[in-house]
């Protein structure tokens, strides 16, 4: 009786170790696979703030994303099921980055595409504006004596108690100490200020190759666009979603709310491309995910960059959505489309 007990303790044991092992294999092992997917079609008027705005909107303008899963066996495996799936490895996404670097480019795409909608829409609408530096961002941290300081993603608030206005700036300062002198560093990570006593690294000087003190990290500048006339700021709030390919929508619905009417016409209208100052269209990637998700959310017309417009048409076909494909190249062209589309009766 004694010995049966143990059989089936042992049993039980064997039972439970092999469930935890799939389990863990299934969903914690990490594989080296991206899996991307339909995303999401947003409406982007909740994101923006635009002073005295005409909220004269009947329909809506809607960017759309792609969704990106760092894979787990699972995933893999609900991917074979799903004809909308698409498995790449990661260093075809990531390159030489980490993950926490390629999430800080993202956001840092974003911020600059933010920047660029505005500008553009400002120029569409006749506002003057001017062009500032509102922050420095850190991309990656190479030199591995500062990584315990600095992460991919801080905003660089002041060193040594003053602003950083811009790159340069921030050269300035730094070229009045030497290396290994201790500089005072705000930064702000994930909304809180984090303080560190940063001790200046040898860097080099990416045109002259001369040594010189530095933070041992990558920066970039974000800007800020400010109009030279009162109450027309616009802001945004936090969209949980990085890159630029949300640029023209951006433009489209800060226009919309600059000037007088509604643009939208009372239309469903979502779209994709990134949107530069001058309101030039880029093309973005993974058009054939975003043509999914916007058809998911009834959009009757879709402003696709040029260059992937051919990829956009064979995936519509492919869906056998009613949606309309508006190729455009520039801003101007998506809002010569708009004026042309009837209202909505």
């Amino acid at each position: 009786m004694r010995q049966q007990k143990r059989r089936v303790g042992f049993r039980a044991i064997a039972y439970l170790f092999t469930l935890v092992v799939i389990l863990y294999v299934t969903v914690f092992m990490n594989t080296p696979y991206i899996v991307y997917q339909p995303g999401s079609a947003s409406e982007v008027a909740p994101m923006i703030k635009v002073q005295n705005a005409d909220k004269d909107e009947k329909g809506t303008f809607m960017m759309t994303t792609v969704s990106a899963s760092y894979a787990n066996v699972a995933l893999l495996i609900a991917s074979l099921f799903n004809s909308y799936s698409e498995v790449v490895l990661k260093e075809t996404r990531l390159g030489d980055k980490t993950e926490q670097e390629y999430a800080a480019e993202q956001v840092y795409y974003m911020n600059s595409s933010q920047s660029f909608a505005v500008q553009a829409a400002y120029h569409a609408a006749n506002v003057p504006y001017e062009d500032i530096v509102d922050y420095l961002y850190v991309f990656s941290v190479p030199d591995t004596d500062n990584q315990s300081q600095f992460q991919p993603g801080d905003k660089i608030i002041s060193v040594e108690g003053k602003h950083i206005a811009d790159p340069e700036t921030l050269s300035a300062l730094l070229s009045t100490r030497k290396i290994s002198d201790q500089v005072a560093v705000v930064l702000q990570r994930d909304g809180k200020e984090v303080k560190e006593q940063v001790t200046l690294v040898e860097v080099k000087d990416k045109d002259t190759a001369a040594v010189k003190p530095g933070l041992g990290v990558v920066i970039g500048a974000v800007q800020k666009v400010k109009p030279k006339v009162a109450g027309k700021d616009v802001s945004f709030v936090d969209t949980n979603v990085g890159g630029p390919s949300a640029g023209l929508m951006f433009t489209m619905e800060i226009y919309n709310q600059l000037t007088p009417g509604d643009l939208s016409k009372g239309h469903r209208i979502a779209g994709t491309g990134t949107i530069d100052a001058d309101g030039n269209v880029g093309p973005i990637g993974g058009v054939k995910h975003k043509i999914v998700a916007a058809d998911r959310e009834k959009a009757e017309v879709f402003f696709v960059p040029v260059k992937n417009y051919d990829e956009a048409k064979a995936r519509a076909e492919k869906i056998g959505t009613d949606m309309k494909l508006v190729p455009v190249s520039t801003l101007n062209d998506a809002l010569k489309y708009m004026e042309q589309l009837p209202v909505t009766p």
